[in-house]
Order: C-alpha cells, then structure tokens, then sequence
C-alpha cells in the first residue's frame, strides 16, 4: 500500500477518486442550493436536515473537507514532481500544440477554487458551526434562506462568486475527464462520451451556481 501512494500513479489513482467525489458533492450541493428558486421553505427544509443531520456532520462533513484538501494538496504534489522530472526547458515548446490551456493550468484553476470555498466557508459554513456549537442554536429552520438573501444582496461578493464559477468550469472541463482516464478507463466507444458528459458537466454545473447567485441578487426585497 506505501508503494502504491508513493508512486505517481497511485497519487493519480488517489486524486481521481477523491475528483470522484467532490462531483458528487457538487452536484448535490447545487440541487439544495437550486431550491432556494424555487420554494423558501423547501431550501430551509433541506438544508436544516442537512446541517443537523448526525452522519451528514460528523461523518460527510470532515469526509468532504479532507476530500478537498487532499485533491488540492495532490495535485500540488503531482504538479511540482512533474516539473522536477523536466529540470531542462527547451528553447521552444509549443505547449499549446500538444495539451489545453485547463490541463496546463490545473493548478491555477484549482488554487482559485479554493480561494472561492475560503470565501464560501466565512460566508455559511463558519457562520453555521458558530450557531449551533458556540450559540447552540439547532432549531431554527427558517434562517438559511435569509441569509443566503443577505450574502447575495452584495454586487462584489457576487461578482467573485461568478468569477469563481468560471475558474470552477475551467478546471472540470480538464478534470472530469482526466479522473477516468487516471483510474485506468479508456474505451474507443466510451471515452468520447465521457468526454461530451465531462463538458456538460463542466459548464451546466458552474452556469446552476452562477444563475441561483445572480437570480437572488436581482430578486432582492
């Protein structure tokens, strides 16, 4: 097992599965957060059951955290040791040639992202631990739709959160489907439709959390 994370392939394998995961989490955080365009209540039901929820706190919860940072601090690891393995730049390289800009700068785009979620966590997640652990406020089912209202009620704080969005989009177009191919699948039939899901992905998932920050902030009373 030590071999296997210690190689590169293993630290590829490991940060694919954790790539995984965080789809998953976006894809179901977007759907309780589109909720909040749709129905108050429901967007208060939902995310009160999701930050009272025994195992969604303290067990997802610090999954979810490590997962991010584990992603992160692969890809870091992975970036720099790629480059150690290259100590030698050819006068001329055509990078574009040979790869895209999102999978050249996956690191760029990644340690934007986690600027966003620093952002994110001041904004819900800190102010959320401090109700229920510091105030112990557990009850209230009616609070995280004003709230939300109130963050989004902010032209430059929404601004970052498209601007973030995007820089999201442009590390999953590259990101999804390298997560398959570092996981060992490659099919003629099916890579290109991983592919055309990974693009859609890409942009349908970062355009949702865009359109819920940019609706509230036009739909303020």
């Amino acid at each position: 097992m030590g071999k296997f994370t210690n190689s590169s392939v293993g630290k590829k394998i490991l940060m694919a599965l954790s790539g995984f995961f965080l789809l998953f989490f976006l894809l179901q955080h977007l759907t309780i957060n589109f909720l909040s365009v749709i129905s108050q209540e429901a967007f208060n039901s939902a995310s009160h059951f999701m930050g009272t929820n025994p195992v969604v706190q303290f067990l997802l919860q610090p999954i979810l955290i490590f997962g991010v940072i584990f992603h992160l601090s692969m890809g870091i690891i992975l970036d720099a040791k790629n480059k150690a393995s290259r100590p030698i730049k050819y006068e001329k390289v055509d990078a574009a040639a040979n790869s895209t800009w999102m999978s050249r700068n996956m690191i760029i785009t990644g340690i934007m992202v986690m600027a966003f979620l620093a952002l994110h966590f001041y904004d819900f997640w800190i102010p959320e631990i401090k109700d229920k652990f510091v105030d112990g406020i557990w009850d209230d089912t009616t609070k995280y739709y004003p709230h939300l209202k109130h963050k989004f009620a902010d032209p430059i704080r929404v601004t970052l959160y498209c601007v973030s969005f995007v820089f999201l989009s442009l590390h999953l177009l590259h990101g999804f489907q390298s997560s398959f191919q570092s996981v060992g699948f490659r099919h003629n039939k099916y890579t290109p439709l991983i592919k055309k899901l990974g693009n859609i992905y890409a942009i349908a998932i970062p355009a949702g959390f865009v359109f819920i920050a940019i609706f509230h902030y036009l739909n303020q009373h």
